[in-house]
């Protein structure tokens, strides 16, 4: 009877294997043949990736061609040291193409992080070296290194990139996806890790398309005299930060563009100015990451009072012969207003106001004009509105509107003192009076350059007549007397006659209504030659200390740069060596 049960049990387990053998021969075929291609297809998956290869970024270029910002393709180099058996027999290998000493590399290649960067700037053709090596668990990839060739030059415009190659501030944040080109796809066989599994091919789905490059209206020489020009006069004042900005009368076209900050400065309650930490070549001063051109709203202060002069002379109100009879204060919407310095009543002609600088001449003048004509003449001349450049961080400035207006904004607005405008738009309005009264739009890029090397030329800028010709000649002559006898007389140069304008701009204090105590801004603008108006130019320097007016720290920058400018495109010399005239006005008459 125990060996029938023992029969039992034997069929019993013999059937339950059969079945179990059945299923598994069932699930086996399922497997192998029902769904093959689809494990198959997660199989690869695992391993198969397709990854997004970066195209090289674009150049930018000055006008003649001078590389500013150049991408040169490397090699990088990446270990997975997992799949790496005898790292210091590859590092003895290695270590002469990549430039790693043994011991360093050997210790890189034995980290077991399954992905190890061993050069991220390897030169192409060495680069190739090592791939045909096929060392275990070495990947060489395609990458780029981006330089500037001129070192800190123009870097507070051109901007830079990011550790991830973007760009992260001026022109290369701006024209980030067109620098950038359009990225291309590569299928790879990788490991756990990110790293291509050993003996396999990278496949090009897409190609990378190249970005287009730029070619700026900068000039890199007349740049490097500008921003010299103003770290030296940053460094002497002890300024805290200062922007010089030359541009083409007749196309709008930015020639030079500065932007400096004096580290060694204190910044006071109005706080740092950020820098990208390089010096330009003078000790303390380097070069700004936001560029004060176009981010800095500041109160213009004396060179704002072109605005009434202009409207004044197109609307038939003055002439430049028109006389003023000027007391040293007077009381306007409660608020005291004053000339900067004491003096008994006087009787001055238009011409002189604005040669001296009169805060009370031009409030009269104003007077005249009316409010709705003031204002009309301050968007006129772009005042509060952004360039069409709309380059990073440029503020459209802030101004007193007909719904903010006050009583006392009639005497305070001509001169400078309820609006905040960056450097551009007085320089912008400067240039119409320049060029014939005609407005023309500032412009930073000349030509867009393609992969094969041909440049397309951007369009010209946009233009307005903001006054007539003739108005725009009497307002020159008037402006010449700024600095044959009035506060620009530093801005004079031997054989061309200059006009300008000079302002020294008290500060607000942030938050208060008080000012700054001893700080000012220092601006001066102009343009030159006179007689035939070629390049216009703005010098703003920020809170000097050993001399604060615009006549004595932002003119001479002025001088020196439009000196050689001049020289530089070989614009004709009148032959007439300009001297100040008798009985100048005071320097310090211009502050507001």
């Amino acid at each position: 009877m125990g060996t029938s049960r023992s029969v039992r049990r034997i069929r019993l387990l013999r059937f339950s294997l059969v079945g179990l053998f059945a299923l598994l021969s069932v699930r086996l075929f399922m497997l192998q043949i029902v769904d093959h291609a689809h494990y198959a297809q997660l199989s690869v998956g695992q391993v198969r990736v397709d990854l997004t290869t970066t195209a090289l970024r674009a150049g930018i270029y000055d006008r003649y061609g001078q590389i500013l910002a150049v991408s040169r393709p490397t090699s990088l180099v990446i270990a997975d040291d997992f799949q790496i058996a005898h790292p210091d027999t590859e590092a003895q290998a290695m270590s002469p193409i990549v430039g790693v000493p043994v011991g360093k590399l050997t210790k890189l290649l034995s980290e077991r992080h399954g992905y190890v960067v061993i050069s991220d700037h390897l030169d192409l053709t060495l680069g190739r070296q090592l791939a045909s090596m096929n060392f275990p668990g070495i990947v060489v990839q395609d990458s780029s290194v981006r330089s500037y060739p001129n070192g800190p030059e123009a870097t507070a415009l051109v901007g830079g990139i990011n550790a991830s190659g973007v760009g992260s501030a001026g022109l290369e944040y701006q024209y980030q996806k067109l620098l950038a080109g359009q990225t291309g796809i590569t299928r790879a066989f990788v490991s756990a890790s990110g790293v291509n599994l050993p003996s396999t091919h990278t496949t090009v789905i897409k190609k990378a398309k190249p970005g287009v490059g730029l070619e700026l209206t900068i000039d890199s020489s007349l740049q490097f005299v500008t921003e010299r020009s103003l770290a030296h006069a940053l460094a002497t004042t002890d300024a805290v930060a200062g922007t010089a900005i030359v541009m083409d009368v007749h196309t709008g076209e930015i020639l030079a563009n500065a932007s400096l900050v004096n580290i060694r400065a204190k910044p006071g309650v109005l706080g740092k100015v950020s820098s990208w930490g390089v010096s330009v070549g003078v000790p303390g001063i380097e070069q700004t990451i936001n560029d004060l051109a176009f981010s800095y709203a500041y109160e213009p202060g004396s060179v704002f009072k072109a605005v009434t002069f202009s409207a004044a002379l197109q609307a038939g109100i003055i002439t430049p012969t028109t006389v003023f009879t000027i007391p040293n204060s007077i009381v306007v919407g409660g608020r005291v207003f004053h000339d900067a310095e004491n003096h008994g009543l006087e009787h001055l002609t238009a011409t002189q106001i604005l040669a001296q600088s009169s805060n009370i001449g031009t409030y009269k003048i104003t007077n005249r004009l009316g409010e709705a004509g003031l204002l009309s003449q301050v968007e006129r001349l772009g005042f509060g509105q952004l360039t069409t450049l709309n380059f990073p961080g440029e503020t459209p400035g802030l101004l007193a509107n007909a719904n903010t207006w006050n009583a006392s904004d009639m005497a305070a607005m001509p001169i400078g003192q309820v609006d905040a405008v960056p450097p551009i738009q007085v320089l912008d309005a400067y240039n119409a009076i320049a060029n014939g009264g005609v407005f023309v739009e500032p412009k930073l890029v000349r030509g867009y350059v393609l992969a094969n090397g041909a440049v397309r030329a951007a369009p010209p800028s946009k233009t307005r007549e903001v006054i007539t010709p003739a108005v725009s000649s009497t307002l020159t002559k008037m402006l010449e007397q700024v600095v044959l006898a009035g506060t620009g007389t530093n801005a004079i140069i031997p054989g061309y006659p200059v006009a300008g304008k000079t302002g020294t701009a008290t500060i607000p204090y942030p938050g208060k209504d008080l000012l700054l105590s001893g700080q000012f801004d220092a601006t001066f603008v102009g343009f030159a030659p006179a007689d035939r108006p070629v390049l216009s130019m703005i010098v703003v320097v920020e809170r000097p200390l050993t001399t604060v007016y615009g006549g004595t720290a932002a003119a001479p920058v002025f001088q020196q740069v439009m000196s050689y400018a001049l020289h530089h495109y070989a614009i004709p010399s009148s032959g007439i060596m300009v001297k100040p005239l008798k009985g100048l006005a005071s320097i310090a008459s211009d502050v507001t």
